[in-house]
């Protein structure tokens, strides 16, 4: 018998979801019972509707479980959409299965969750997206502002800093890409937030994806417009030289010890001392990550000085042509003195942090990463649990708990089973947009299936 509450779309997904992924559900609810909120201030999330972006503060009572979106593409990838319902899924699931136990799922429950899946996050459980902005705008290479991203010469800044006044639609990249990477519904729709007065990229590509995920809510029965958080140089910028991530940055800067203590919690020698644990950004505006190169100076145990070399440099590429590959154009060199890192202020030196450092300013407590092992590195997983074991014993950030309320134990971590990833119906590129599938059934048909990630 049908459930009475459930869209079929919904019903599938869900009931897939609870067959297939059983086992994170358990070990979801395992963690839930154990939680404590904790001393830390409020979490400022956003979201975007018609075009303006609006605050929400939750408390310190919520458990916070992260999914993500890129701003190296406006339109929402099939990856992105799979990693946010897989979110919603487990968070309603959470706690669903706090209040009532976990036991067998009857049809009641299944139209209870549909029901939940419906409203915005709401209970114990928050899901949320943390949206990197310090990444290059085509990443990817699968951005149909391309031509003129490289031809006003942003290609290597980071998305945060990116004007939109000189981009436009790169029609060579639409006739190429129409049907596997994007829709002509989709081009429309950026072109039209392209006329948009702010000059801001990261608005821009968040207005384009929130009027996506409201449409797509609709048709999947299923409230996909969770709250965002941007990170890193959002919260630096916004911050003074005394907030969360000015203390981490100075922290892992202090001496010899720290840094080579970062590099062993990244898998790195400290013997070529190449690795920059924050990349500063040039006057010319590059910030890419991959475009810079680097090495560290030492004078007995203090830092003396960093290094930063920007050269032109290949990307990443699409999974339709890895050929097309798009280039982050950079022409820079110049150092930085230790100093201005033991004593950080962004103001005067801004620069992008490593993931697995600044991570430690998000407030999740658990995370959807999108098909680690095949699409995504089991490395920067690795290295962001060593930081944060390290972080636990005070030899790396210290007192973070102490002074800014931040627990640096490591988050529960679940995975998209890279073979199940949700991909084209006809080509099966997981970057494809959502707008390239005409039939959302053929998505939900596929399956949501997750595992936790518990050795690494």
């Amino acid at each position: 018998m049908k459930s009475g509450l459930c869209s079929d779309l919904t019903e599938t997904i869900v009931k897939d979801f609870i067959q297939n992924s059983w086992t994170c559900v358990e070990t979801f609810v395992k963690e839930l019972d154990r939680f404590k909120s904790t001393p830390k201030t409020n979490t400022r999330l956003f979201r975007f509707r018609n075009e303006r972006g609006d605050d929400s503060a939750f408390d310190n009572g919520h458990f916070f479980l992260r999914a993500s979106v890129e701003y190296s593409n406006p339109q929402v990838t099939l990856e992105e959409i799979q990693g946010i319902i897989a979110a919603r899924l487990l968070e309603v699931c959470g706690n669903y299965f706090c209040d009532y136990g976990l036991h067998e799922v009857d049809e009641k429950d299944t139209d209870e969750l549909c029901e939940m899946l419906t409203k915005p996050p709401q209970g114990t459980v928050i899901s949320f997206l943390l949206n990197t902005d310090d990444v290059e705008p085509d990443r990817y290479s699968a951005n149909p502002l391309r031509e003129s991203i490289m031809k006003s010469g942003q290609s290597a800044f980071p998305s945060a800093s990116v004007r939109t006044n000189e981009l436009k639609i790169d029609l060579n990249f639409v006739r190429k890409y129409e049907g596997v990477l994007i829709s002509k519904d989709e081009v429309e729709l950026i072109a039209r937030h392209l006329e948009t007065p702010n000059n801001s990229y990261v608005d821009m590509v968040d207005a384009v994806k929130y009027e996506q995920l409201e449409n797509l809510s609709k048709s999947f029965g299923i409230n996909l417009c969770i709250n965002s958080m941007r990170m890193p140089l959002a919260i630096l910028e916004k911050e003074t030289s005394e907030g969360l991530l000015h203390h981490i940055i100075r922290e892992v800067h202090r001496d010899f010890d720290s840094i080579e203590c970062a590099y062993n919690c990244m898998g790195r020698s400290i013997r070529k001392r190449t690795t920059l644990l924050t990349v500063p950004h040039s006057e010319k505006g590059y910030g890419s990550k991959r475009a810079a190169r680097g090495k560290i100076y030492f004078e007995g145990k203090k830092l003396k000085e960093v290094y930063i070399d920007y050269r032109t440099t290949p990307l990443y590429e699409n999974e339709v042509d890895p050929s097309d590959v798009s280039i982050a154009k950079a022409d820079d060199s110049f150092t930085v003195d230790g100093e201005r890192l033991r004593n950080y202020s962004f103001r005067d030196t801004p620069s992008s942090p490593q993931f697995s450092l600044y991570s430690l300013g998000s407030p999740e407590k658990a995370a959807v990463w999108h098909g680690i092992g095949v699409f995504g590195a089991p490395d920067l997983l690795r290295s962001i649990i060593s930081m944060r074991l390290a972080s636990t014993r005070d030899s790396l950030i210290r007192n973070l708990k102490e002074e800014y309320g931040v627990s640096p134990n490591t988050p529960l971590n679940f995975n998209l089973i890279p073979r199940n990833m949700w991909g084209h119906p006809i080509h099966r590129n997981i970057d494809a947009s959502i707008g390239c599938v005409a039939n959302s059934k053929d998505l939900a048909n596929m399956g949501m299936r997750l595992e936790y990630l518990s050795n690494l």
